[in-house]
């Protein structure tokens, strides 16, 4: 039997202070991606560069990761700041 898959819900702090929730199977190669300019069109963005990879949470299923990407992504950002802090992230704003 194979090992299992990990399926992982991570945040981005960008240059400009802004926060990127995403859902990955790799965390190396996804972090590559933004960073290089080939992830999602919103770490596309020059001025939101550099990157910095914050924060990570590992499921065992898919459908949970991105439950938790479409929850993170759709809460205001102090609520996005809350979530960190309670998960040991303390951002200075």
């Amino acid at each position: 039997m194979g090992s299992k898959q990990i399926y992982y819900f991570y945040v981005l702090l960008c240059a400009d202070n802004t926060l990127y929730g995403g859902f990955t199977t790799d965390l190396q190669r996804r972090f590559k991606q933004h960073s290089n300019g080939t992830g999602a069109k919103y770490t596309r963005v020059k001025s939101r560069h550099p990157l910095k990879m914050i924060y990570h949470e590992e499921f065992e299923t898919k459908n949970e990761a991105l439950k938790k990407e479409y929850e993170f992504k759709h809460q205001s950002r102090d609520k996005k700041l809350e979530y960190l802090r309670k998960n040991g992230v303390n951002l200075k704003n």
